[in-house]
């Protein structure tokens, strides 16, 4: 069993490399010419930040929520426009999708109902929340949110597609052990599914600072141990290295478990609404 469940995960994830290569590449290339661009677009949208955000945020590339904590950080975007990027961030769970066929339309839904999220949160906690903040030169927020990088495109997209391979084949091998003693059922009902418990749990897996949060969730739903609903709760709490640079860019802790607490928030009520649909 043991065995069966190894070869099974290495076959998955050797079938997809060449993809999410490719993917990498494309989307490394995008973030090296336009990241200042897109920084900078956001750092002038004014009130319609979250908007900006929602779309931006949407594209699958690992630094973009970090960008936009920065940007918070130093006063150039509004709270409500850093949870739209948070909220609408996309990362690995769009490929892992994508490697599956049949998942376009899974994929599509995932996006907009993602960015209509992040828009309608990120407009929303402007008109409550709005608060000056101290301006700083984006230049001077740029220098860590690793939007300079001059490695070239190569040599990044290789090291993401080798870190996804990694939490690929190490989750589809525990899956497949879990559901060859446990079976598809009994884990859905230990994750809650079909009650209104699972949108929470699904959130605080997101919220884990790390590509495999989202690689655990996106595994999970395509197992069917995960609702949609709770999937969404689980992939709009995920916001990548973004909370973490957050803490270390915006000198006020209760401000950032605020964040937090918001984001979680809104996560689960989307995926409690959802989950209903």
């Amino acid at each position: 069993m043991i065995l069966d469940a190894l070869l099974d995960a290495f076959a998955d994830t050797l079938r997809i490399l060449p993809f999410l290569f490719a993917a990498f590449l494309a989307l490394e290339a995008i973030e090296h010419y336009s990241n200042q661009f897109s920084n900078r677009l956001l750092a002038r949208m004014g009130k319609t930040g979250p908007l900006a955000g929602a779309l931006l945020g949407c594209v699958p590339q690992c630094g973009f929520s970090a960008a936009a904590a920065n940007l918070y950080s130093g006063g150039l975007i509004s709270l409500g426009t850093l949870a739209a990027v948070f909220l609408s961030t996309s990362d690995e769970a769009v490929f892992i999708f994508l490697a599956h066929p049949g998942n376009g339309r899974t994929v599509a839904s995932l996006l907009v109902l993602k960015v209509g999220i992040g828009m309608a949160a990120g407009f929303l906690i402007d008109l409550l929340f709005r608060r000056p903040k101290k301006e700083k030169h984006i230049e001077e927020m740029c220098k860590t949110c690793g939007c300079s990088d001059e490695s070239g495109i190569f040599r990044p997209a290789l090291l993401h597609t080798a870190k996804l391979a990694a939490y690929l084949f190490a989750f589809t091998f525990c899956l497949n052990l879990i559901l060859s003693f446990a079976g598809v059922e009994r884990l859905s009902k230990i994750l809650g599914k079909d009650t209104p418990f699972q949108p929470f749990l699904a959130a605080l897996l997101g919220m884990i600072p790390n590509c495999a949060a989202s690689v655990l969730i996106t595994e999970l739903y395509l197992t069917g141990s995960l609702s949609f609903g709770a999937a969404i709760a689980g992939l709009c709490a995920g916001a990548g290295i973004g909370p973490v640079v957050l803490f270390r860019s915006n000198h006020s802790p209760k401000e950032n478990l605020g964040i937090l607490f918001l984001l979680y928030g809104i996560s689960v009520i989307a995926g409690l609404i959802l989950g209903g649909l």
